[in-house]
Protein backbone atom coordinates (compact mmCIF):
# COMPACT_ATOMS: atom_id res chain seq x y z
CA UNK A 1 0.00 0.00 0.00
CA UNK A 2 1.14 3.60 -0.66
CA UNK A 3 2.65 4.88 2.12
CA UNK A 4 2.44 7.84 4.33
CA UNK A 5 6.25 8.99 3.64
CA UNK A 6 5.25 9.29 -0.02
CA UNK A 7 3.01 12.34 0.90
CA UNK A 8 5.73 14.20 2.42
CA UNK A 9 7.65 16.84 -0.80
CA UNK A 10 7.15 17.87 -3.58
CA UNK A 11 6.06 15.95 -6.89
CA UNK A 12 9.44 15.16 -7.98
CA UNK A 13 9.30 12.95 -4.89
CA UNK A 14 6.07 11.42 -4.79
CA UNK A 15 7.09 10.22 -8.35
CA UNK A 16 10.46 8.46 -7.10
CA UNK A 17 8.22 7.01 -4.09
CA UNK A 18 5.56 5.82 -6.18
CA UNK A 19 8.11 4.49 -8.58
CA UNK A 20 9.94 2.48 -5.90
CA UNK A 21 6.94 0.87 -4.53
CA UNK A 22 5.59 0.07 -7.97
CA UNK A 23 9.15 -2.08 -9.06
CA UNK A 24 8.96 -3.81 -5.30
CA UNK A 25 5.86 -4.92 -6.07
CA UNK A 26 7.22 -6.32 -9.86
CA UNK A 27 10.22 -7.78 -8.32
CA UNK A 28 8.40 -9.61 -5.59
CA UNK A 29 5.63 -11.32 -7.85
CA UNK A 30 8.78 -12.22 -10.16
CA UNK A 31 7.16 -10.40 -12.99
CA UNK A 32 10.33 -8.91 -15.34
CA UNK A 33 10.17 -5.49 -17.33
CA UNK A 34 9.58 -6.35 -20.45
CA UNK A 35 6.64 -8.45 -19.49
CA UNK A 36 5.10 -5.63 -17.00
CA UNK A 37 5.74 -2.94 -20.15
CA UNK A 38 3.27 -5.58 -22.07
CA UNK A 39 0.75 -5.00 -19.65
CA UNK A 40 0.43 -1.35 -20.04
CA UNK A 41 0.96 -1.38 -24.17
CA UNK A 42 4.54 -0.06 -23.37
CA UNK A 43 8.04 -1.49 -23.60
CA UNK A 44 10.71 -2.80 -20.62
CA UNK A 45 12.14 0.84 -20.86
CA UNK A 46 9.10 2.50 -20.12
CA UNK A 47 8.61 0.92 -16.88
CA UNK A 48 12.71 1.28 -15.81
CA UNK A 49 11.32 4.96 -16.39
CA UNK A 50 8.51 5.28 -14.25
CA UNK A 51 10.22 2.86 -11.84
CA UNK A 52 12.74 5.45 -11.60
CA UNK A 53 10.85 8.48 -11.39
CA UNK A 54 12.05 10.05 -14.65
CA UNK A 55 8.37 10.09 -16.65
CA UNK A 56 4.35 10.94 -15.00
CA UNK A 57 2.29 8.19 -14.30
CA UNK A 58 -0.75 7.61 -16.19
CA UNK A 59 -3.81 6.27 -14.20
CA UNK A 60 -4.31 3.67 -16.27
CA UNK A 61 -1.53 2.35 -16.19
CA UNK A 62 -0.90 2.54 -12.96
CA UNK A 63 -4.24 0.29 -12.42
CA UNK A 64 -2.57 -1.94 -14.83
CA UNK A 65 0.52 -2.74 -13.06
CA UNK A 66 -1.12 -3.07 -9.82
CA UNK A 67 -3.74 -5.56 -10.85
CA UNK A 68 -0.69 -7.55 -12.84
CA UNK A 69 1.26 -7.43 -9.02
CA UNK A 70 -2.07 -8.88 -7.41
CA UNK A 71 -2.98 -5.49 -5.98
CA UNK A 72 -6.89 -5.74 -6.79
CA UNK A 73 -8.36 -4.63 -3.54
CA UNK A 74 -10.03 -1.12 -4.55
CA UNK A 75 -8.91 0.66 -1.55
CA UNK A 76 -5.65 0.06 -1.82
CA UNK A 77 -5.40 0.54 -5.42
CA UNK A 78 -7.26 4.10 -4.88
CA UNK A 79 -4.32 4.95 -2.14
CA UNK A 80 -1.83 4.42 -5.36
CA UNK A 81 -4.25 6.19 -7.57
CA UNK A 82 -4.04 9.35 -5.02
CA UNK A 83 -0.43 9.49 -5.04
CA UNK A 84 -0.46 9.40 -8.91
CA UNK A 85 -2.31 12.44 -8.85
CA UNK A 86 -0.44 14.25 -6.41
CA UNK A 87 3.01 13.21 -8.10
CA UNK A 88 1.39 15.07 -10.89
CA UNK A 89 0.36 17.82 -9.98
CA UNK A 90 3.39 20.99 -11.10
CA UNK A 91 5.71 21.85 -8.67
CA UNK A 92 6.11 25.76 -8.36
CA UNK A 93 8.51 25.79 -11.13
CA UNK A 94 6.26 25.24 -13.69
CA UNK A 95 5.87 29.13 -14.33
CA UNK A 96 10.11 28.71 -15.22
CA UNK A 97 9.86 25.93 -17.74
CA UNK A 98 10.23 27.85 -20.39
CA UNK A 99 13.52 29.37 -19.21
CA UNK A 100 15.09 25.84 -17.78
CA UNK A 101 16.16 22.74 -19.91
CA UNK A 102 14.48 19.49 -18.93
CA UNK A 103 16.91 18.02 -16.75
CA UNK A 104 17.58 21.17 -14.57
CA UNK A 105 13.41 21.00 -14.07
CA UNK A 106 14.62 17.58 -12.78
CA UNK A 107 16.98 18.74 -10.59
CA UNK A 108 14.61 21.31 -8.96
CA UNK A 109 12.02 19.32 -8.05
CA UNK A 110 14.91 16.74 -6.44
CA UNK A 111 16.26 19.97 -4.17
CA UNK A 112 12.81 20.67 -3.74
CA UNK A 113 11.84 17.13 -1.91
CA UNK A 114 15.76 16.57 -0.42
CA UNK A 115 16.53 16.80 3.21
CA UNK A 116 19.82 17.29 2.78
CA UNK A 117 22.17 18.96 0.45
CA UNK A 118 25.86 18.39 0.23
CA UNK A 119 27.64 19.97 -2.78
CA UNK A 120 31.07 21.64 -3.40
CA UNK A 121 31.72 24.43 -6.04
CA UNK A 122 34.93 25.84 -7.41
CA UNK A 123 33.96 28.66 -9.27
CA UNK A 124 30.50 30.27 -8.20
CA UNK A 125 28.80 30.56 -5.00
CA UNK A 126 26.31 28.00 -4.88
CA UNK A 127 23.11 28.83 -6.04
CA UNK A 128 21.30 28.47 -2.95
CA UNK A 129 23.23 30.99 -0.96
CA UNK A 130 23.78 33.81 -4.17
CA UNK A 131 22.22 37.22 -4.06
CA UNK A 132 20.25 38.61 -5.88
CA UNK A 133 23.01 40.78 -7.65
CA UNK A 134 25.47 38.00 -7.64
CA UNK A 135 22.87 35.94 -9.43
CA UNK A 136 21.74 38.58 -12.05
CA UNK A 137 25.75 38.59 -12.76
CA UNK A 138 26.26 34.93 -12.97
CA UNK A 139 22.88 34.75 -15.10
CA UNK A 140 24.51 37.27 -17.84
CA UNK A 141 27.71 36.24 -17.73
CA UNK A 142 28.60 34.98 -21.16
CA UNK A 143 25.45 35.35 -22.18
CA UNK A 144 24.93 38.95 -23.20
CA UNK A 145 22.03 37.65 -25.96
CA UNK A 146 19.77 37.37 -22.69
CA UNK A 147 17.30 39.69 -23.10
CA UNK A 148 16.57 41.95 -19.34
CA UNK A 149 12.89 40.37 -18.83
CA UNK A 150 14.56 37.20 -18.97
CA UNK A 151 17.48 37.70 -16.89
CA UNK A 152 15.02 39.05 -14.51
CA UNK A 153 12.47 35.75 -14.64
CA UNK A 154 15.95 33.32 -14.31
CA UNK A 155 17.23 35.60 -11.07
CA UNK A 156 13.47 35.16 -9.64
CA UNK A 157 13.20 31.33 -10.25
CA UNK A 158 16.93 31.22 -7.80
CA UNK A 159 15.57 33.31 -5.53
CA UNK A 160 12.39 31.39 -5.21
CA UNK A 161 14.68 27.88 -4.89
CA UNK A 162 15.96 29.75 -1.42
CA UNK A 163 12.59 29.56 -0.04
CA UNK A 164 13.56 26.33 0.74
CA UNK A 165 15.12 27.82 4.01
CA UNK A 166 11.66 29.34 5.20
CA UNK A 167 10.04 25.94 5.91
CA UNK A 168 9.38 24.91 8.89
CA UNK A 169 11.23 22.23 8.31
CA UNK A 170 14.35 22.90 5.99
CA UNK A 171 16.63 20.73 4.40
CA UNK A 172 20.34 20.95 5.58
CA UNK A 173 22.63 22.35 3.56
CA UNK A 174 26.15 21.72 3.56
CA UNK A 175 28.16 23.60 0.90
CA UNK A 176 32.22 23.47 0.28
CA UNK A 177 33.23 26.28 -2.13
CA UNK A 178 36.75 26.81 -3.27
CA UNK A 179 38.61 29.77 -1.79
CA UNK A 180 39.03 31.18 -5.56
CA UNK A 181 35.24 32.09 -5.49
CA UNK A 182 35.98 34.51 -3.26
CA UNK A 183 38.19 36.26 -4.93
CA UNK A 184 36.65 36.18 -8.73
CA UNK A 185 34.79 39.70 -8.72
CA UNK A 186 31.28 38.23 -10.61
CA UNK A 187 29.83 41.27 -11.25
CA UNK A 188 32.27 43.79 -9.84
CA UNK A 189 33.82 43.76 -6.53
CA UNK A 190 30.59 45.95 -4.67
CA UNK A 191 28.71 42.86 -5.88
CA UNK A 192 31.21 39.94 -4.07
CA UNK A 193 31.32 42.06 -1.39
CA UNK A 194 27.65 42.13 -0.72
CA UNK A 195 27.47 38.16 -1.69
CA UNK A 196 30.32 37.55 0.91
CA UNK A 197 28.52 39.68 3.83
CA UNK A 198 25.87 37.32 2.72
CA UNK A 199 27.62 34.22 2.76
CA UNK A 200 28.75 35.82 6.52
CA UNK A 201 24.90 36.27 7.27
CA UNK A 202 24.35 32.36 6.05
CA UNK A 203 26.76 30.58 8.36
CA UNK A 204 24.47 31.86 11.11
CA UNK A 205 21.73 30.07 10.06
CA UNK A 206 21.55 26.51 12.09
CA UNK A 207 20.30 24.81 8.56
CA UNK A 208 23.42 25.92 6.36
CA UNK A 209 27.24 25.05 7.10
CA UNK A 210 29.60 26.54 4.88
CA UNK A 211 33.39 25.74 4.62
CA UNK A 212 36.21 27.15 2.43
CA UNK A 213 38.75 24.90 0.87
CA UNK A 214 42.15 27.13 1.00
CA UNK A 215 44.49 27.18 -2.02
CA UNK A 216 46.88 25.39 -0.92
CA UNK A 217 45.01 22.35 -0.81
CA UNK A 218 43.62 22.04 -3.99
CA UNK A 219 40.67 19.74 -5.16
CA UNK A 220 41.04 17.21 -2.32
CA UNK A 221 40.26 14.33 -4.86
CA UNK A 222 37.44 15.90 -6.66
CA UNK A 223 37.39 16.54 -10.04
CA UNK A 224 34.76 19.13 -10.48
CA UNK A 225 32.16 20.57 -8.84
CA UNK A 226 28.98 17.97 -7.47
CA UNK A 227 25.83 18.01 -5.66
CA UNK A 228 24.44 14.83 -3.42
CA UNK A 229 20.86 14.71 -2.65
CA UNK A 230 19.50 12.98 0.29
CA UNK A 231 16.07 12.42 1.05
CA UNK A 232 14.15 11.36 4.20
CA UNK A 233 11.55 9.12 2.36
CA UNK A 234 13.92 6.00 2.36
CA UNK A 235 12.19 4.83 -0.95
CA UNK A 236 14.41 7.24 -2.41
CA UNK A 237 18.03 6.31 -2.97
CA UNK A 238 20.76 9.08 -2.63
CA UNK A 239 21.24 11.20 -5.74
CA UNK A 240 24.42 12.87 -7.29
CA UNK A 241 24.22 15.49 -9.65
CA UNK A 242 26.78 16.63 -12.35
CA UNK A 243 26.10 19.19 -14.09
CA UNK A 244 27.85 19.49 -18.00
CA UNK A 245 27.94 21.94 -21.02
CA UNK A 246 25.48 20.09 -22.61
CA UNK A 247 23.21 18.48 -19.51
CA UNK A 248 23.20 16.61 -16.50
CA UNK A 249 23.90 13.19 -14.81
CA UNK A 250 22.20 12.20 -11.98
CA UNK A 251 23.98 8.83 -10.68
CA UNK A 252 22.62 6.82 -8.22
CA UNK A 253 24.08 3.12 -8.46
CA UNK A 254 25.89 2.57 -4.92
CA UNK A 255 29.54 2.68 -5.97
CA UNK A 256 28.77 6.03 -7.28
CA UNK A 257 27.19 7.36 -4.65
CA UNK A 258 29.97 5.72 -2.35
CA UNK A 259 32.87 7.61 -4.64
CA UNK A 260 31.45 10.75 -4.37
CA UNK A 261 30.78 10.56 -0.60
CA UNK A 262 34.32 9.76 0.18
CA UNK A 263 34.69 12.70 -1.48
CA UNK A 264 33.09 15.00 0.26
CA UNK A 265 34.08 13.63 3.27
CA UNK A 266 37.96 14.33 2.23
CA UNK A 267 36.30 17.85 1.07
CA UNK A 268 34.88 18.60 4.50
CA UNK A 269 37.73 17.49 6.15
CA UNK A 270 40.87 19.11 4.15
CA UNK A 271 38.39 22.53 4.21
CA UNK A 272 38.17 24.83 7.15
CA UNK A 273 36.21 24.24 9.71
CA UNK A 274 33.13 26.71 10.00
CA UNK A 275 34.38 29.33 12.64
CA UNK A 276 38.10 29.20 10.69
CA UNK A 277 35.70 29.64 7.37
CA UNK A 278 34.08 32.82 9.05
CA UNK A 279 37.20 34.26 9.63
CA UNK A 280 38.33 33.74 6.30
CA UNK A 281 35.19 35.42 4.85
CA UNK A 282 35.66 38.60 6.98
CA UNK A 283 39.19 38.72 5.90
CA UNK A 284 37.94 39.06 2.25
CA UNK A 285 35.42 41.67 3.39
CA UNK A 286 38.83 43.35 5.29
CA UNK A 287 40.23 43.06 1.63
CA UNK A 288 37.77 44.31 -0.72
CA UNK A 289 37.06 47.67 1.61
Amino acid sequence: MAEDSATEGGPTARRLVLGGQLRRLREAKGISREDAGYAIRGSGSKISRLELGRVGFKERDVVDLLTLYGVTDAAEQESFLGLVRRSNEPGWWHRFNDLMPSWFQDYVGLEESASRIQTYEIQFVPGLLQTEKYARAVATQGRPEFPDDEVARRVRLRMQRQKLFTRPKPPRLWAVIDESVLYRPIGGQEVLREQIEHLLEATTMSAVSLQVLPFDVGRSGAEGPFTLLRFAQPEIPDIVYLEHLCGALYLDKPEDIEVHSAALHRLTADALTPEDTRKTLKAALNRSS
